[in-house]
């Protein structure tokens, strides 16, 4: 690791091993969950997958499809043997799990999970976990698509695609390495923060906008010439509320979780409507223009550094 775990920082840590693992056990077998099995299975880096989730008929089509080899029913056979568990599910359903997997639990295996909210998920863990706490490691990747199920993984979901690793005080540094070799095996690119800049930063620049994709559509599904308006929606819309077609329940999990940091985002972000409104009803064209071409400069700028870091998203949320 070329980070401290108890002073994370925000540079890319090291290469993955290439030892295979002989088992991994994943709840949730959906987009998350299946495109990590699948980018694993590519790279002939694990010999078993092991399914969980709570709907039969999505493991059964998790089967079907290759994502998972077995699908488990049994949580205390399902662990034996397994050298990683994790848990993409809802954030909401992660310490129900945790709970679930502590008495079985044994000291080889290692706990991520793929929640895209920090500060909660370390909470449910030190609650659930106890004295195992040291064997679970925040994760967090920043990839996805708007549409859900197993039938929506992807081998490549994580290619060039960024990976958050909120250590532990208790994670032990081998613990970590190993979780993120993991991900760059499925072509993530780790980096490590803060749980509490975690939650921060992503309130910012992912609960918010899909708060705001939700709340427009909502908006104009509620006039009466609602159809009317669907019917002459064009690009700009179809880009700007691409990810209200992302999971309700899953986005409904993550705002209330990330509470606190989203409400200040959204006051800073009634500040900059008001702002607009003002210079709307004054007529200021040179404050609009201001406004704008600000934001249209700051995007350029975010849009060449990803560029040139990583493939740019084409699809979906995160």
């Amino acid at each position: 690791m070329t980070n401290s775990v108890t002073n994370p920082a925000t540079s890319p840590v090291t290469k993955p091993a290439a030892q295979p693992l002989a088992k991994i056990v994943i709840f949730g077998v959906g987009l998350i969950g299946g495109s990590f099995a699948l980018a694993l299975k590519k790279q002939r880096a694990v010999t078993q997958v092991v399914g969980l989730d709570r709907s039969p008929a999505a493991l059964q089509r998790a089967l079907q499809l290759g994502l998972i080899d077995v699908a488990g029913n049994d949580l205390s056979s399902a662990l034996v043997g397994a050298d990683l568990v994790l848990i993409a599910a809802p954030v909401a359903q992660t310490e129900h799990i945790l709970r679930e997997l502590y008495p079985h639990l044994g000291a080889q295996t290692i706990v991520t999970d793929a929640g895209s909210t920090k500060s909660d998920v370390v909470d449910a863990a030190r609650r659930a976990l106890a004295d195992k706490v040291h064997q679970f490691v925040p994760a967090h990747p920043i990839a996805g698509r708007e549409v859900n199920g197993p039938d929506a993984a992807l081998a490549g979901l994580y290619n060039g695609k960024k990976l958050v690793i909120t250590p532990l005080p208790e994670n032990s540094r081998d613990t970590v390495q190993f979780v993120s070799d993991l991900w760059q095996r499925c072509g993530a690119i780790p980096h490590l923060l803060s749980p509490a800049q975690h939650d921060l930063v992503f309130a910012a620049v992912s609960h918010l906008p899909h708060l705001l994709a939700y709340a427009l559509v909502d908006q104009i599904t509620g006039q009466p010439d609602a159809e009317l308006r669907f019917q002459f929606a064009a690009s700009g819309f179809r880009d700007f509320t691409r990810i209200a077609g992302s999971s309700p329940e899953m986005w409904r999990d993550i705002s209330l979780a990330n509470r606190d940091a989203l409400l200040l985002e959204l006051s800073h972000y009634q500040i900059q409507l008001e702002r607009i409104a003002g210079a709307l009803k004054q007529r200021d064209g040179d404050q609009l223009l201001a406004l704008f071409s600000n934001a249209q400069n700051a995007r350029i700028r975010w849009n060449h550094s990803i560029e040139a870091a990583e493939k740019p998203v084409r699809e979906g949320g995160d």
